[in-house]
């Protein structure tokens, strides 16, 4: 049974449609990437999963229970949580504020608030600062932590290095591998096509709110994926 997987997933705002009957399975300690122009549906399909767009309850399994009408306070408790596109952190909060925000649904494992200081031992020295005090890169960095708090089985990632320096995009996706170590599983949102397939294990193209193409990351055709991406 996959620990994640979607069935003829369409998604609305208003009466707008950005998702098309999308089929994605994710299976336990995989890290899957989701690639796609601007407007492809990346977000779209992350906030459905996460329960920020409501679907259908059985558009959306998580370990094979519906949750598509699930609330997102509901979601986190099961073990699933999102880094949002743009940080999201609350301004009105210091750094360490914001990290203790994201563990009240009180889930076990392995991430504590020593731990992400372990992980991000930069966010110690800065952790009673206001948020937006931070760097870009040390607000994704909290923003990471903040979801890890929540000891999530399923990481919901969009866009971590959107507006980041490259030196910082690559520290942020070294440290993607101590966060799998534990067990996590990845589902990561990127429109930099070579660092999401580095990154993961299987890619799902998204094209206009429709699935252009599926496949394994290791030794594909780059033209197939290029193709798939623009709609050529």
């Amino acid at each position: 049974m996959s620990l994640l997987a979607t069935k003829n997933l369409s998604a609305f705002y208003g009466d707008f449609q950005a998702l098309f009957a999308i089929n994605v399975s994710v299976e336990g300690g995989e890290t899957v990437a989701i690639i796609g122009a601007n407007g492809a549906g990346k977000t779209t399909f992350l906030r459905a999963v996460a329960g920020t767009l409501p679907t259908a309850a059985e558009m959306v399994t998580f370990d094979g229970e519906p949750i598509g009408h699930r609330t997102p306070h509901d979601i986190v408790r099961l073990g699933i949580a999102m880094v949002p596109e743009g940080r999201r952190l609350f301004p009105s909060l210091s750094v360490e504020e914001n990290l203790l925000l994201g563990g009240h649904s009180e889930r076990k494992g392995p991430w504590s608030l020593q731990r992400v200081y372990e992980l991000f031992p930069r966010l110690r020295d800065l952790r009673h600062l206001p948020a937006p005090a931070l760097s870009g890169g040390q607000q994704q960095m909290a923003a990471i932590g903040r979801a890890l708090m929540a000891n999530p089985r399923l990481l919901l990632c969009d866009e971590l290095s959107l507006g980041l320096a490259p030196v910082v995009i690559r520290d942020i996706y070294q440290c993607l591998g101590a966060i799998t170590a534990e067990g996590t599983t990845v589902v990561l949102v990127e429109q930099d096509i070579n660092r999401a397939l580095d990154a993961s294990a299987r890619f799902y193209c998204f094209q206009e709110g429709r699935l252009a193409l599926t496949a394994p990351t290791k030794n594909f055709d780059r033209a197939a994926i290029t193709a798939a991406y623009f709609g050529l």
